[in-house]
């Protein structure tokens, strides 16, 4: 009896285990996502983004950027282009034709006064990488925890200027980072589009789990395809973070939101609109 009794223990156990964790990622402590509108482009030939495919060709862009509301405060993730793109009449064409060709319509500060959000409400800020159309108004949030990894804050301008004012707030990540403490946002590791580029795992209690892609694939065929930018700094990093994110989307039941992919996008629910 007592061996019955204790093997019963130690089921009950790990099925309360196993229930606690099953409920901490279902009571998310994210309440609502909404999706930003921070840029809109046409690429001259995005055989850049998947070399040998598609030589010559254009294809429209998107920059997106998410503003997230945290049970304990809200958290953007990305900047996207800089607000000040929006008053240039004729955008941002870029110094290589084969590049995006950027304009900014709607203004990241207008689109969050839109939701009654000022900047000094959003006390931690995260972005993908460097590339100026994901920290372009980094600045609107002089006070906000900053969290980039140490190796992308590091990794200097061409021209050997620092990529952030050096009085910003930061958090210099290394590797994985759960933000909030309860698995609902997490930072994840995947360098090789920069040296230290990184995703956005973000676990929602009604739409479910997602990942936020930063440039770790730029439109849908990229990442069906394994496909990698000639001007991304390792290919082999990003073959392995291409990987790594597929296995923790299968294991966590994820779906993948492609930053610039306007065709995803255009079939999602943009700012006021949210997701729970």
């Amino acid at each position: 009896m007592r061996m019955i009794s204790a093997t019963f223990a130690m089921v009950f156990a790990f099925a309360l285990s196993f229930g606690g964790a099953h409920a901490q990622s279902v009571k998310s402590g994210v309440e609502r996502l909404y999706i930003l509108s921070c840029g809109e482009g046409v690429a001259g030939d995005i055989s850049l983004w998947s070399p040998g495919i598609n030589e010559g060709k254009s294809m429209d862009f998107v920059d997106s950027c998410y503003l997230i509301k945290h049970k304990q405060g809200w958290f953007l993730w990305d900047t996207g282009l800089s607000d000040s793109v929006a008053a240039l009449p004729n955008g941002l064409p870029p110094a290589n034709p084969k590049f995006i060709y950027w304009r900014r319509a709607k203004m990241l500060a207008a689109q969050l006064a839109e939701l009654n959000v000022s900047p000094s409400d959003i006390k931690k800020m995260a972005v993908s990488h460097t590339h100026p159309d994901h920290i372009g108004n980094v600045e609107l949030f002089p006070q906000a925890m900053l969290y980039v990894q140490k190796a992308e804050y590091e990794w200097p301008n061409p021209d050997g200027t620092p990529r952030f004012k050096p009085e910003h707030p930061v958090t210099k990540v290394e590797g994985d980072l759960d933000v909030f403490g309860d698995g609902s946002i997490v930072l994840l590791a995947t360098p090789g589009h920069t040296p230290g580029h990184q995703v956005l795992l973000v676990k929602l209690p009604k739409t479910g789990n997602i990942v936020l892609s930063g440039d770790l694939a730029h439109f849908l065929s990229n990442w069906e395809n394994r496909g990698v930018p000639t001007f991304n700094t390792s290919k082999e990093q990003t073959n392995s973070s291409m990987q790594r994110v597929a296995d923790i989307m299968k294991k966590e039941n994820a779906t993948l939101w492609i930053n610039h992919d306007k065709v995803q996008r255009d079939g999602q629910r943009l700012s006021p609109e949210f997701y729970e």
